[in-house]
């Protein structure tokens, strides 16, 4: 005989009331397509969102469980479209603005998505393609003008919820229905969904919420974008409690950001490491400029360097907190906090912790296995790919054969390479894919990049194993130099030569202006290695 409300559904317009009804007067800043600001409450945008829902129903002729596509900036039409679907039941699809033309079509329609919200600006990417989607039956440009769109009998997203009545109540939902649709970046085939329940995402909202809080005194603005794994979760745990919002457009350039985060008093940002390593070069470029507000940026996608962490807090006082986790894992999966003992610790010695993926988040199981999937003791030393498990970790891909690769006995396979010290903190050495074999020994390539990257004149590195007739793989490091500094092969070498091992040592250093970035702002080393497979052939 149940005791408790254990029926009561976990649904995200629970937390969502919570923060509209407490905190109306709140504020949500926006940087618009056309760099113009928007500034607006939660409650005022509550009144939208009511409309917009009611527009679903009544002007589209959606119906609960019904796709409808984002292709958009972080900006208040985008978050008002997060909300309006997490309520009603609609099934939110962000579209990665960074896919390849085909991978676009392949996800539109592999989503079945009927309806495009558009940003303004953004249209262009789309008229190309219409022919070729399937599914779609309206575009709606998100402005106030679509006549210009280029896309076919276009609606303009304010005419869409003029006039409407306010939606009322929110519908009791199936916590286990699905609420928003990802599909991962695509570097290796075509990219694959997975559909976020309800329930997934209120745990884990609830979860990140427990182990790093955000406050109503906070700023939050996400960098990271909201058509990257629901821009980590950070829309969906300001509301709740309260937080302002700020969303910053198109305009991503250190100096955009930098000019928001000091009109703004922005308190926290999260974002991938090649953000803050451009934050980092303005900042070091213009040493007069002080961040007094901020007091952590959360730093993900791939490894963060350990020179960054240090420069950022020596310089401005910002504390980088690395964290992990995939479009499988909802997304966050683990953060890097310390230990309370650890804060009397002497900073370098924390550094040894933040440039760990940290520990997983509460709610979560996880292991490390060897090539035969036998446990590996969590010692710091053995090394295995990671598995993990638990109530907001995908079970399979949304209508994709290739879910029995990666899902295994309950647990997702998540292609990591790593160490687990015994108080728990996770220790990515690579991926699975990354790994360079040489001469039987494995080298691990981001291991490499960070010491690359703690060079005072390397701006960024990505390293690669590529193809050697005597030791099978050979690591090669590709190296963007800072602006105005003057570095050569020979110093990065001399560099490296105290801090790894003489056979890691890159067989060669290639200095580029640029490496390749996925869609989701990582190096993207396929790319790398496709174009100089034979170089050291």
């Amino acid at each position: 005989m149940p005791h408790m409300q254990d029926d009561f559904p976990l649904l995200m317009s629970t937390l969502y009331d919570h923060g509209v009804r407490h905190y109306p007067d709140q504020e949500i800043v926006s940087v618009d397509s056309d760099l113009s600001i928007t500034r607006t409450t939660y409650a005022n945008t509550d009144a939208r969102i009511r409309r917009l829902a009611t527009a679903f129903f009544e002007r589209l002729g959606l119906e609960r469980g019904d796709v409808i596509g984002t292709f958009a900036w972080n900006n208040h039409r985008h978050h008002e479209l997060y909300w309006a679907t997490a309520n009603t039941g609609v099934m939110c699809h962000t579209l990665n603005l960074r896919l390849f033309p085909e991978q676009l079509v392949y996800v539109i329609n592999h989503g079945g998505d009927r309806v495009l919200f558009v940003d303004e600006n953004l249209a262009g990417l789309i008229a190309p393609i219409v022919d070729q989607l399937k599914t779609v039956e309206r575009f709606v440009v998100m402005g106030g003008n679509a006549a210009d769109s280029g896309l076919p009998d276009p609606l303009a997203y304010e005419e869409l919820i003029d006039g409407l009545d306010e939606h009322g109540p929110w519908p009791q939902l199936d916590e286990r229905s699905p609420l928003m649709l990802c599909y991962s970046s695509g570097t290796t085939g075509n990219p694959k969904g997975v559909a976020y329940t309800q329930r997934s995402t209120y745990l884990h909202t609830i979860s990140c919420l427990a182990n790093f809080p955000i406050l109503a005194t906070d700023n939050v603005l996400p960098v990271v974008p909201m058509f990257h794994a629901s821009a980590w979760g950070y829309p969906f745990q300001a509301v709740p409690m309260g937080a302002k919002l700020t969303y910053p457009g198109p305009d991503l350039s250190p100096e955009g950001l930098v000019k928001l985060f000091l009109d703004e008093a922005v308190t926290f940002s999260a974002g991938v490491p090649t953000v803050w390593l451009g934050i980092q070069q303005y900042l070091d470029a213009n040493p007069d400029i002080e961040l007094p507000s901020m007091r952590a940026f959360l730093c993900g996608g791939s490894a963060v360097p350990r020179a960054m962490t240090d420069w950022f807090w020596k310089n401005r006082g910002i504390r980088v907190v690395q964290g992990w986790g995939m479009t499988e894992t909802n997304p966050i999966a683990s953060v890097s906090l310390l230990m309370p003992w650890m804060e009397e610790w002497d900073f370098e010695r924390q550094l040894d912790v933040f440039e760990t993926q940290g520990r997983i988040v509460p709610g979560l199981q996880y292991k490390i296995v060897d090539e035969f999937g036998e446990e590996l003791p969590h010692d710091g030393e053995a090394f295995g790919e990671l598995l993990i498990r638990g109530p907001w970790i995908a079970a399979e891909y949304y209508k994709d054969d290739r879910t029995e690769q990666s899902f295994v006995d309950g647990w997702l396979r998540t292609g990591d390479v790593c160490k687990v010290t015994p108080e728990g903190y996770i220790k990515i050495t690579d991926r699975a894919k990354d790994l360079i074999k040489s001469g039987g020994e494995w080298i691990s390539s981001i291991d490499l990049e960070n010491e690359i990257m703690a060079h005072p004149d390397v701006a960024e590195a990505t390293v690669v194993g590529l193809k050697h007739v005597k030791w099978q793989e050979r690591p090669v490091a590709f190296v963007v130099v800072r602006e105005g500094a003057t570095v050569t092969a020979d110093d990065i070498s001399e560099h490296l030569a105290d801090r790894v091992a003489k056979w890691w040592l890159p067989d060669e250093i290639v200095f580029v202006d640029e490496i390749p970035k996925t869609g989701t702002g990582k190096f993207d080393k396929k790319v790398v290695r496709d174009q100089y497979a034979d170089l050291l052939m």
